[in-house]
């Protein structure tokens, strides 16, 4: 378990900073998730809400995803880049982009996926493999 993970923004004055390991880390392909990240799905890892500790100015963009529920998205409103996200129905849990984890020291390495969801909007050309992944339509 590494005990301290930070995600950044691009510009990096918004952070994310996780204690101990995600409960959960996921593939989505749903259409909104393709749409906020530019590809053809998103990844995220789900911390519980009080190991996940935010800093600095960010936005609230509330949508509903394809699921019928909604998200509430916190973004740097300097450079966009998302760094969290709540669902409803899982608000104890906040999703942070694995891609914000980025970073040069290359210690930000996370679980393995363990779940890939949404996979009827998923790209016949995408492949999600691995032990232990659940397919969910």
């Amino acid at each position: 378990m590494t005990d301290e993970r930070v995600a950044r923004c691009r510009c990096g004055q918004l952070t994310a900073t996780c204690v101990g390991d995600p409960v959960r880390v996921s593939a989505c392909h749903c259409r909104a998730c393709q749409r906020r990240t530019g590809g053809p799905f998103s990844a995220q890892a789900r911390f519980p809400a009080e190991n996940v500790s935010i800093a600095g100015d960010f936005r609230i963009c509330e949508r509903t995803a394809d699921s019928g529920r909604k998200a509430w998205y916190r973004w740097c409103g300097d450079c966009g880049g998302t760094v969290a996200y709540t669902n409803e129905g899982m608000d104890d849990l906040i999703a942070i982009p694995i891609g914000a984890f980025a970073d040069d020291a290359g210690d930000t390495e996370l679980p393995s996926l363990t779940a890939s969801v949404f996979e009827s909007y998923k790209q016949d050309w995408v492949s999600i493999e691995g032990c232990g992944i659940t397919h969910e339509p």
